[in-house]
């Protein structure tokens, strides 16, 4: 069988009660001498504890056991059969029992390392020397055909058999540990060794050594068997209660070959069954069975234990420890006995039985001295370990409490009265259920029943975290660590009130916006996640509400941050007013918030829709109210609200973002407003994602390309100036231009921020920078030392993303001088810090760069801008151009502000100039100079240079051929086929440089 340890067969085998070990054998030859009076043996001692089989050892070897010693049995029964075959069965047959029992241990011992390996082999040594024995007999009677002599070769061969069965049963023991130990256990041995050899004496043994007629070996022989056997039932017994627990189903079966071999020799040297004893009768049955058990023995499954590891714990059990005491008692009673025998039946009271009887009286005088000394030593140090733990006890900050099965306290730790404000006194004998709180005391009573109901090995403690209550009857958070205690439990209590509160507040603190102390995100996330788990068909109508205030930013930089923190905490506290209270608010940071409005069940979409809009336009009237802030001063700020409706299977995050979406639509359509999300606004989202995925392709597989359309001096018709515009080249060779992209990709809170591509547009504006200002470099290198005219939004400038000092290095890097690059500076963001901005184009224009304000006479942003910027150029607004020639109004307003450029010293360009009126007009109004179709289109490279070589264009009026003729540069050179083949540039129609056609997909 397999020779590991099995944790499933340590466990069956382990005894409930906890007997600490298997009994020790009895042991001896497999028969005495033929002569002389009887033997003594121990058979009860030598009866091994029934267990249950190990689960780790085989059913079909124990069969295969059974079944062999059954057939010897019966054969023995029946006689075999012939005297002859019964002479070889009862001799050879016995002999190679044995002699298997030897090989088997022999093998085990040799092939497995463990601490009981000596035992093994010794138990191989006595098996063999049994083995040798029973083959000496057999070659008398079966080969020789005559008596055993006696003594011959066998007795000696038995005689050997009991020496190594003796040591290994002490190797088997858990031998002691201190010198007082040693010489108890001798006096136990002796003690048990001379009881037993009195009551023999007495019986039997006396008779044996007078025995007339017999030499001084046959009289030895006689003596020595049964005396063996006294000193073998003395060793079992005395290390009867101190085996080992290791490996206790092998050591069980080993004890119980060894018993059964004694115990038939035994019976054979009593004068009953000696005369008529014949080989290959059922006595031989016994010791054959006896040979067979030691040879499994060492197979059997063994407890986890041997070969080093941790030995299975077992509890000793009270009847074995009373035993364990009583034993050298019980010896000296059998002494008693002996001697009684002698003196109440008249008989003399024999010279070996007298002196036996007082060296066992006076050993028992010297061990219970030794028991006296060891016992007041043991009672001294109980008594300093008793006072030792007491003081930790006492001592502790902990509170240590000792409860009953039934829930009473038997004890309390004087701790009680610092940490619960309660004398111990006062606690003892009350109900501990008394004291838990009531929401917390169906938790304990679970986790305690559980407790109790597991496997002390598996869990030895457990820990227990509820509310106790203080001698002021506040409620404190006590941690307990529990263990058993003889039925009942001992709780081992520290107060973590203060720790609770700092993790409720570090939780707080983490789940909450720390200056409106509404819940953040995260908090928000969570409760948008019950509310749809938990959605019944009553809470259909759920919706979630993103709300943004419209001019916040403002408030921050005119009346400064405190005020902005103020007006933020206001409105948090106006939101959280407004809603119900079973609804939530959060705050996400900035000045953006949120609302979970939980649905009442109605049915009807109208009705819910209604119903929610109405909510969201209260909120929305209400945010928007006044503000007082610090100073006494009132500030107004609009709110802009999103709505998404939870509809069944919605996500979380799906429903969020829905009203995120909402939210910034409706800030796209005026602000001040509340917009519902429309499935549209994500399929916006999506094309704008997949638009700005196709731009960032074109710019890195180099599909864009950089065109310049001529800036005219409206006065002289000189090129002064070009205007750097890129444009995407489509697969079908189309120029397109990317205004779409610009509109939407200003940074900011737009939707192409959201959706990606104002990234994008962000590579692209770097591009055409850098593009730009190469080209500028190359034409100054061949001869065209014009300025550069480069489109890029305030935002953009200030944007991180934009390397510091990048406009800088790319003049130093191609060599540009002053005044060669003019930044076309767009402002139709109010959110832009203008201070910021002021500090960053001075810096700029110290370094030579010129500063063209773009989109003047488009709104306040321009104005204002002119008012705080350093501005070299006015760029006229479009829509003032395209009606400059027809209305009045337009007229007189395009006019103004030309004065205003003229009075201030710069310079103005009129874009869009696309007509001769356009021109006449414009140069009567005193502009400066003009750009657009009525003089060229964005051109190539080449035709750009061609353009500069002819230095200008013919105005109206200063042609022969007429007023209103004008030299127009030429139409912008497309790709007809793919791109870069040859012959692919053709002429197509001329085309506005601020179209967006959308581009073939």
């Amino acid at each position: 069988m397999d020779d590991q340890p099995d944790a499933a067969s340590a466990r069956t085998t382990q005894p409930l009660s906890g007997d600490l070990g298997p009994p020790p054998p009895a042991a001896g030859p497999r028969r005495g001498p033929d002569r002389g009076g009887g033997a003594v043996s121990a058979p009860g001692a030598a009866l091994p504890r029934r267990t249950m089989p190990a689960s780790g050892s085989g059913v079909v070897p124990q069969l295969l056991l059974a079944l062999v010693c059954g057939g010897y049995a019966t054969g023995a029964a029946f006689g075999w059969g012939s005297a002859e075959l019964a002479l070889t069965m009862g001799d050879f047959g016995l002999s190679g029992a044995a002699g298997l029992a030897a090989a088997s241990c022999f093998w085990y011992g040799r092939t497995h390392s463990s601490r009981f390996r000596p035992a093994w082999l010794l138990f191989a040594a006595s098996s063999a020397m049994a083995g040798f024995g029973n083959f000496v007999w057999g070659w008398y009677e079966v080969v020789l055909g005559r008596h055993v002599p006696s003594p011959s070769p066998a007795d000696f061969c038995f005689l050997l058999f009991a020496p190594p069965a003796i040591i290994g049963l002490l190797v088997l023991a858990r031998r002691p540990v201190t010198r007082a130990g040693w010489v108890c256990l001798g006096l136990d041995s002796w003690l048990i060794g001379g009881s037993l050899l009195t009551l023999s004496w007495s019986l039997a043994l006396a008779h044996t050594a007078h025995f007339a007629g017999e030499t001084v070996a046959q009289a030895a022989l006689s003596l020595a068997y049964p005396l063996l056997d006294i000193v073998l039932v003395s060793m079992v017994l005395a290390l009867h209660f101190k085996r080992s627990s290791a490996n206790r189903s092998a050591i069980n079966t080993a004890i119980a070959a060894l018993a059964l071999t004694v115990l038939c020799d035994a019976l054979f040297t009593s004068p009953l069954l000696r005369e008529h004893y014949r080989s290959g009768q059922i006595l031989d049955a016994g010791w054959f069975a006896g040979y067979m058990l030691m040879a499994y023995a060492p197979w059997v499954a063994r407890e986890e234990g041997e070969d080093g590891s941790r030995p299975v714990p077992h509890s000793g059990r009270p009847i074995a420890g009373s035993l364990a005491a009583l034993t050298p008692y019980l010896a000296a009673a059998v002494c008693t006995l002996g001697i009684l025998y002698n003196v109440l039946d008249g008989h003399h009271v024999d010279r070996v039985v007298l002196f036996t009887g007082c060296t066992v009286v006076l050993a028992l005088v010297v061990r219970q001295g030794i028991m006296l000394l060891d016992n007041i030593s043991l009672t001294q140090e109980l008594a300093q370990k008793e006072n030792h733990f007491r003081s930790l006890v006492q001592g502790s900050s902990d509170v240590i409490m000792i409860a009953a099965p039934t829930g009473i306290l038997r004890y309390v730790s004087p701790a009680a009265a610092g940490v619960y404000g309660r004398e111990a006194e006062e606690l003892i004998g009350s109900e501990l259920a008394s004291l838990i709180h009531p929401e917390d005391l169906g938790r304990v009573v679970h986790e305690v029943r559980r407790f109790l109901a597991a496997p002390p090995a598996d869990e030895p403690t457990t820990r227990i975290e509820c509310r106790f209550r203080s001698g002021s009857g506040d409620w404190l958070n006590v941690e307990s660590t529990v263990n058993r205690h003889h039925g009942g439990l001992i709780f081992n209590s520290r107060d973590v009130t203060e720790r609770v509160r700092l993790q409720a507040q570090l939780q707080h603190t983490a789940e909450h916006d720390p200056l409106t102390d509404l819940p953040n995100r995260a908090l928000f996330t969570r409760r948008v996640q019950q509310a749809l788990a938990g959605r019944r068909v009553t809470d259909a109508g759920t919706a979630v509400l993103f709300i943004d205030l419209d001019g916040f930013k403002a408030v921050n930089d005119t009346v400064g941050h405190q005020a902005g923190d103020e007006l933020l905490v206001q409105a948090a506290r106006r939101l959280q007013d407004s809603v119900r209270a079973g609804d939530s608010t959060a705050r996400f940071g900035g000045d953006e918030f949120a609302a979970l409005i939980i649905g009442d069940g109605t049915r009807d979409p109208a009705a819910r829709e209604y119903r929610i809009l109405e909510i969201a336009d209260r909120l929305r009237a209400t945010l928007s109210q006044p503000y007082l802030v610090e100073g006494g001063t009132e500030v107004r700020v609009n709110a802009s609200i999103g709505v998404a409706f939870a509809d069944p299977g919605i996500t979380p995050g799906t429903l969020m973002r829905n009203a995120d979406l909402a939210m910034y639509r409706a800030k796209q359509a005026g602000k001040g407003r509340v917009e519902l999300y429309a499935p549209q606004m994500q399929a916006e989202v999506v094309r704008r994602a997949e638009q700005a995925t196709r731009l960032r392709t074109a710019l890195h597989d180099g599909q864009f390309a950089l065109l310049h359309q001529p800036v005219v001096e409206l006065d002289t018709g000189r090129l002064t100036a070009v205007s750097a515009q890129p444009r995407w080249r489509s697969a079908q060779g189309i120029l397109f231009t990317p205004d779409e992209f610009l509109r939407a990709g200003e940074p900011g809170r737009g939707d192409a921020a959201r959706s990606g591509d104002g990234g994008a547009l962000a590579e692209l504006g770097r591009w055409t920078l850098e593009k730009a200002v190469e080209q500028a470099a190359h034409r100054r290198r061949a001869g065209h030392a014009v300025p550069v005219h480069v489109r890029v939004s305030a935002a953009r400038l200030l944007d991180r993303a934009l390397p510091q000092k990048h406009v800088e290095e790319l003049i130093l890097r191609h060599d540009l001088p002053s005044g060669a690059l003019v930044l076309e500076l767009t402002c139709s963001d109010p959110r832009v810090p203008l201070d910021e901005l002021e500090r960053r184009l001075e810096s700029l224009r110290r370094f030579g760069v010129r500063i063209a304000l773009d989109g003047f006479g488009s709104g306040y942003a321009a104005m204002s801008a002119l008012r705080r910027l350093p501005v070299d150029v006015l760029r006229l607004d479009r829509e003032l151009v395209d009606g400059v020639a027809e209305s009045a109004r337009l007229h007189k307003i395009t006019a103004g502000l030309l004065r205003i450029a003229g009075d201030l010293g710069l310079q103005s360009v009129a874009d869009g100039v696309d007509d001769a009126e356009q021109v006449r007009a414009l140069r009567a109004m005193g502009c400066t100079h003009g750009q657009g179709q009525a003089f060229a289109g964005a051109l190539d490279e080449h035709r750009l240079r061609q353009a500069l070589d002819r230095g200008g264009y013919t105005l109206p009026g200063d042609s022969a051929d007429g007023p209103d003729e004008l030299l127009v540069g030429g139409a912008l050179p497309v790709r007809s086929g793919a791109v870069g083949s040859a012959g692919a540039l053709a002429h197509a129609p001329l085309r506005s440089h601020n179209e967006t056609p959308v581009p073939p997909t």
